[in-house]
Order: C-alpha cells, then structure tokens, then sequence
C-alpha cells in the first residue's frame, strides 16, 4: 500500500509538472527554438518557402521526408496547434527566418476545441492576422485549406463534415479578395461524406504517405504561381 501511494503520488506530480510546463509555453515557443537559431539567412537567389501548421504539415516530414528535404522549404508545424497558438509563435517561426513564401495551414484543432472552443470566424480571423503580420514584412502567402474530416476519433461529435467546407469557403473568399494564392486540398482529398478518403489516411484526419503524395504536386503548384505573380 505504501508503495501503491508512493506510485500515484509520482505520477501527480509528474502530471503537475507537465501541466505546469505546458502553461508556461502554452504556444510551444521553444519547439523549434535551437533550429530557428541554427539556420543561415537564405542563400542569394533561394526562394525559402516555410510551411506552418499543425500535425498534419509536421507529419509530412515523417511519411513523405523528400519533399522537404529536396525542395528550399522548412516544415515549422506542431502537432495539436490551434490557429491562437500558431499566431504567437508566427514571428519566431516565420518571420525570422527570412522566407519568401509562407503556407498557412490550420484549423482543424480549433474545430475539434483543442484550446477551447472557436467559431469560425475566430479561425479566419486568426489567419488573417498572419497574413497581415507576412504581408507587412514582404512574404508573400499562400492560404491552404483545412483538410477534410468526417469526424474526430478524440472529440466526436462536432460535426467538422459540415465546419470545414464552411471555413474553406471563407478562407477562399478572403484569399480571393486580397490576391493571395489559395491552396485547395480539400477538394482532391474528401470524400462522398466530406470526410478524408481511407486510402490517404487511416484515421480520418491525418494524411498517409499517399495522402502527403497527392498534397505535394498540390502545393508546388501554388508555390509556382505564388512565385510567378
């Protein structure tokens, strides 16, 4: 029994650490802290491209690894993000580190309520405001839609089949209006119930490395007409 008590009582105080660290970078500030620093200014003539995101841009560097490594582009997603915390960290992130382009893809998480809950319009405006902190400083940008989900394995229920073609709409209409590329996944992904096609991911909402295959032609061809603009 003494040990029992001596078990839990390690585990809360563990948790109470890890909640405690959590709060204190709430937007995960120093998950790419030493990378950002360790990077050179682009070469002359490098058209830097950062994509930033959450799990589903962090992923692509897991299962499909070339399309970063081969290309001038720096993945910056992190795993669970909602549109608040990548908005924080955007300057660090993004301006910092001198890119030509940025590719903004976010969203999902705020549907789900991963930081509590959201409307849509607090997600559009969210990525407005990191349009405008891009545009300000000269980078140009590219707006992706959100992926489609039918459901959420860790929060069903919240109807994101019938949110995300919502938002998209409003993201495009907004990247329509101020001239910036609009980069449609969604369409060459869903699925005849709005959600993710098995074939390019297993739950529903991350993409496999077929999935990231059939995103990659997607975005190279907004980056080109991005850059040719």
């Amino acid at each position: 029994m003494k040990n029992l008590k001596l078990t839990v009582g390690i585990i809360l105080l563990t948790l109470i650490m890890m909640e405690s660290t959590y709060s204190q970078d709430w937007a995960n500030l120093n998950r790419y802290k030493l990378e950002n620093e360790n990077l050179n200014l682009p070469d002359p003539g490098e058209k830097r491209i950062v994509f930033i995101g959450n799990s589903i841009t962090e992923g692509w560097s897991q299962h499909h690894p070339e399309f970063f490594v081969d290309n001038p582009y720096i993945n910056r997603g992190i795993g669970g993000q909602t549109t608040p915390q990548i908005l924080i960290r955007f300057r660090q992130d993004v301006i910092d580190l001198n890119p030509t382009i940025v590719v903004i893809l976010a969203g999902t998480n705020d549907i789900a309520g991963n930081t509590g809950p959201m409307t849509l319009e607090m997600i559009r405006n969210n990525i407005i405001s990191m349009c405008e902190i891009a545009q300000a400083n000269g980078i140009n940008v590219i707006i992706s839609s959100v992926l489609p989900a039918f459901d959420y394995t860790w929060k069903p229920g919240l109807n994101p089949d019938k949110k995300i073609p919502v938002l998209n709409d409003m993201l495009k209409q907004y990247a329509e209006s101020k001239g910036f590329v609009y980069l449609d996944y969604f369409a060459s992904m869903v699925d005849e119930r709005n959600g993710l096609k098995e074939e390019y991911g297993s739950d529903g909402v991350h993409p496999n490395e077929l999935g990231y295959k059939v995103m990659a032609p997607l975005a190279e061809a907004a980056i080109a007409k991005c850059l040719n603009q």
